[in-house]
């Protein structure tokens, strides 16, 4: 299958997308603090807690992931009579959230505890019972029935604690009705999800379901017909299971090595992973499931909306616990794809906004970076050392002249932003065309300012604003001997002097 006939370009409309969700419901409440003895009670880590939150957890995550891109969504499944019950529908109402619960006078609402230190989990607790009563089962099941024309998506999220326990008339019922059915299964084998429209497991969970487990490194066949690579290896295990089944896809999460999606007619489709950094994968497959079905019912191809569930699971596993994914940042992610160098300042305030709730210091530097030197590097790794996040905002062409005078500058705003896109220490790069950056940085609101030389503090654009947010500005002098205007004063005398005459037909090499 040819993956550049399935690349997105832009999103599609969302706003039109009904989907029903029915699946595990739970509360994830997390507890962060600061840890820095060992408890004289046991060989565990003290923790000072000093920040509580809870977010929607399970089948509930689904529905959160669809309903932050501007779908609605409706979520059927079991909780309990209880404080965390009335806790996770309040929180999913607050999100525009169609609940549609089955609640339980004899089942707790199943609930997971995280205390989390420096951004490490030490911890989690889990509260829970897996078996619904009878009379729990059949109410939510009734309900799903009743409700069920009036959608065209239907996604089953199984987490192996009960509401899917009957799951086969369910989902036969969903494709009599004509919808297309997804599954996020949690089974040691496929046969309760026969029927299925598409099922995506991760690598493990497909590895389960098996009689012979794919192996890493496949030998040679010895015979006719064996595989042999780790791929053809999982192209036929899938078909095998397709068949068996009577599934119409499988689509694969394999971590690192990408997403694989096996269809009975069709070369397998295999993207690699779009993860630019791996924090916690905490509630990425609900991420996953959640922008397939949003894809299918937004008219997508099924390639394509892999694609699309590939790009989000790339963002949200860079985020702690279980998250969503925002327009901004798919928006970006997606630019990003076909321009290395796109960039929006409102996909930059969202990132940004999203690293400080994680607790994560923002520093902000400018300058024109014409011709990259190591007294550039040696800069930037030093800014990058005052906090955990580097942002630059460079100068455009025009600025650049401004400042420069009109053979500047030598690169391009492109070749520029590429250079520095591709510097460990930068996390986000992003053009101006003020004289001055401040209008940006009083949006942008960084926790540290650092500006390269012997600025005085109040001479520094955007100082003001920093330090009335209660941010800190910095000044960090430069290294002794480098400037672009050197370098480029430095080639041209020797381009000029008779011992370097220039280039000509009979002299120029590549």
């Amino acid at each position: 299958m040819d993956n550049a006939h399935h690349t997105l370009t832009q999103l599609p409309d969302f706003s039109q997308a009904n989907i029903l969700i029915l699946g595990d419901l739970m509360l994830d409440r997390y507890w962060h603090g600061h840890s820095d003895r060992i408890s004289p009670e046991a060989p565990v880590p003290v923790v000072n807690v000093g920040l509580t939150e809870s977010r929607p957890g399970g089948a509930a995550n689904v529905a959160l992931n669809i309903a932050e891109l501007g779908a609605s969504v409706t979520l059927m499944g079991i909780v309990g009579d209880d404080q965390a019950g009335k806790e996770l529908q309040r929180l999913l109402e607050a999100k525009q959230i169609e609940c549609a619960l089955t609640i339980s006078n004899k089942q707790p609402t199943t609930t997971k505890l995280r205390v989390i230190s420096q951004h490490q989990q030490l911890i989690r607790a889990d509260f829970e019972d897996k078996a619904p009563d009878e009379a729990t089962l059949q109410a939510l099941e009734s309900s799903f029935l009743t409700i069920l024309p009036n959608y065209d998506v239907v996604i089953f999220s199984d987490y192996g604690k009960g509401a899917l326990t009957r799951i086969q008339p369910l989902l036969l019922a969903a494709r009599e009705q004509g919808a297309q059915t997804i599954v996020d299964p949690k089974s040691n084998s496929f046969q309760r999800y026969a029927g299925a429209g598409l099922i995506t497991p991760n690598f493990k969970e497909f590895q389960a379901v098996l009689q012979n487990p794919i192996p890493d490194n496949p030998a040679t066949p010895s015979t006719p017909g064996t595989p042999s690579t780790k791929e053809a290896y999982i192209e036929q295990a899938a078909r095998n299971q397709l068949k068996e089944f009577a599934i119409d896809a499988l689509l694969i999460t394999r971590g690192a090595d990408g997403m694989t999606l096996v269809q009975p007619d069709s070369t397998p489709f295999h993207l690699p992973t779009h993860a630019l950094e791996v924090f916690d994968v905490t509630g990425a497959g609900d991420t996953v499931v959640a922008m397939l079905g949003l894809g299918l019912a937004a008219r997508l191809t099924l390639p394509q909306a892999v694609t699309l569930a590939n790009t989000a699971a790339g963002i949200v596993v860079g985020k702690l616990g279980t998250a969503t994914v925002h327009l901004e940042e798919l928006n970006e992610a997606i630019g990003l794809a076909t321009d290395p160098n796109h960039r929006s300042i409102d996909t930059l305030k969202a990132r940004i906004k999203q690293a400080k709730i994680e607790g994560e210091k923002i520093v902000v530097t400018n300058g024109c970076f014409d011709l990259l030197h190591p007294g550039h590097i040696e800069y930037l790794t030093a800014a990058k050392k005052l906090g955990d996040r580097l942002v630059v905002l460079i100068n455009d062409d025009d600025s650049v002249r401004g400042l420069k005078g009109p053979t500047r500058p030598i690169n391009p705003l492109p070749d520029r932003m590429a250079m520095l896109n591709a510097l460990k220490p930068i996390d986000w790069v992003i053009p101006f065309a003020e004289e001055t950056p401040a209008q940006l940085i009083a949006a942008l609101q960084p926790d540290c300012l650092v500006k390269g030389g012997d600025y005085q503090v109040h001479e520094i654009a955007g100082a003001d604003t920093v330090l009335a947010n209660g941010g800190e500005v910095k000044i960090i002098p430069f290294k002794p001997g480098y400037s672009s205007s050197r370098l480029i004063q430095h080639i041209q005398a020797q381009t000029s002097s008779p011992a370097h005459p220039k280039p000509n037909r009979e002299t120029e090499t590549c």
